[in-house]
């Protein structure tokens, strides 16, 4: 079953003047990736991604073919996925609300989709909702929820813009969060926390049914002060991958912010360089960059849309041999115990899971499981030990003691380096 591992952050918008106006000097960029993102619907070793989908919906162009099959894809093998999690009692709430959201932006009845979990049909909603009502609750005696707090803005976020009255004691536990300072990651600030909490109180803010109080501006204000003090010289707002997330937040919020063609520029800039090969990382960066949000979902409707975006036929792929090696060191630290080094030599290139599979095989006593994401493959045991959600606990990697900003399937070893594995707790 699919975790949420995620891992992103976040700028703007000058609200009179669009800072960043999709010209033409951008459209062929834009349009590239937009392509790269319909291309990754032909990925068959992966499940439909309702973040993908999500994004391919909100764009400027479409394949309306390609997402009509993504659409029936998702209602079928996704759905079941999300059903079997639902009857293991596993909390799904994320992939549950992007689930919504997906379906949302294709305009599609949501009262129609059903679960049946123990032999009890309700509507997704009602699930969603149920879902919800467990992670507020688990807050209530937990101080934190079944999740993280990224899936609960997220759940906030699909209920408001499917026009669901969100209970009062449900978004007030995401404004205690955002005043009380509980959307760290360890001791550092989750930008694409704060930024998807953004868009769930925006959401809030905006709803006729919604209650405005002092409060809920000022969590709003805390926000976009996170935001913005995330920025770096760069441009991007809290790394590469949160950048995206933090666009579409302050869209949302409509912040007028002098400096968003940094950071729009940083995107770009990315984009230019093939940083984003992650689908999920596409799927935050497409609607920023052509100056759209989540929250439009909610008023989306799938008329006269432009059905232009054809893919080019495939070019034969040339396998390069490459000679070159280099050395990796391992280390995993275990949450209890010395810890335990091991070296491996691989070829320049190498994905980090590659070179840890390698590593196992050489029967050295080194062994690892992963788990499938929306983020692609993440490490759930190490030697024997799981760092697991319910626990509060994941496995933190870093290369030299920098921290990995990507996944052990997109992280690739070009030099030689130290990776250090450690069960850390957050």
């Amino acid at each position: 079953m699919y975790a949420l591992y995620i891992v992103s952050g976040l700028l703007a918008l000058v609200a009179s003047d669009p800072c960043d106006p999709v010209g033409s000097e951008h459209s062929e960029l834009l349009l590239s990736l937009n392509k790269k993102l319909l291309r990754s619907l032909e990925d068959q070793e992966t499940s439909p991604n309702p973040s993908v989908h999500l994004s391919l919906r909100l764009s400027t162009h479409h394949n309306l073919g390609k997402e009509s099959d993504h659409l029936n894809a998702l209602k079928t093998d996704l759905h079941n996925d999300i059903e079997s999690s639902l009857a293991n009692s596993q909390p799904v709430v994320g992939l549950l609300a992007l689930y919504t959201l997906a379906l949302k932006a294709s305009c599609y009845d949501l009262n129609t989709l059903t679960f049946t979990v123990n032999q009890r049909s309700e509507t997704l909603l009602t699930q969603l909702k149920r879902q919800m009502a467990l992670e507020k609750e688990h807050i209530t005696f937990s101080h934190r929820p079944l999740t993280n707090y990224y899936q609960y803005s997220l759940g906030v976020l699909a209920l408001c813009v499917s026009g669901v009255r969100v209970n009062s004691h449900v978004s007030k536990k995401l404004i205690g969060a955002v005043d009380h300072e509980h959307i760290k990651h360890g001791d550092s600030d989750c930008i694409d926390t704060f930024a998807m909490a953004g868009m769930a109180l925006q959401c809030l803010k905006e709803s006729d049914t919604q209650v405005q109080d002092a409060a809920l501006d000022k969590a709003l204000g805390i926000i976009k002060q996170k935001l913005l003090d995330s920025r770096r010289a760069d441009g991007h707002m809290g790394n590469e991958f949160s950048t995206g997330l933090a666009v579409q937040a302050l869209l949302a919020m409509g912040s007028q912010v002098q400096e968003c063609s940094t950071s729009m520029e940083a995107m770009r800039s990315d984009v230019r360089k093939g940083t984003y090969l992650n689908p999920m990382a596409m799927s935050q960066t497409l609607p920023a960059l052509q100056q759209k949000n989540y929250l439009q979902v909610k008023g989306k409707q799938c008329r006269n849309e432009d059905d232009s975006l054809v893919l080019e036929a495939r070019k034969p792929v040339r396998v390069l041999q490459r000679n070159t090696k280099v050395a990796l060191k391992l280390e995993v630290v275990k949450s209890h115990g010395a810890p335990d080094a091991y070296s491996v030599d691989v070829p320049t290139g190498t994905s980090l899971v590659y070179a840890l599979e390698l590593l196992q095989k050489k029967n050295i006593g080194f062994t690892f499981e992963k788990e499938p994401s929306l983020w692609g493959p993440f490490l759930s045991v190490v030697n024997g030990e799981r760092a697991r959600q319910i626990d509060r606990r994941y496995w933190r990697l870093s290369s030299d003691g920098n921290t990995l900003s990507q996944g052990i399937k997109d992280f690739k070893i070009e030099t030689a380096q130290q990776i250090t594995i450690e069960n850390t707790s957050y």
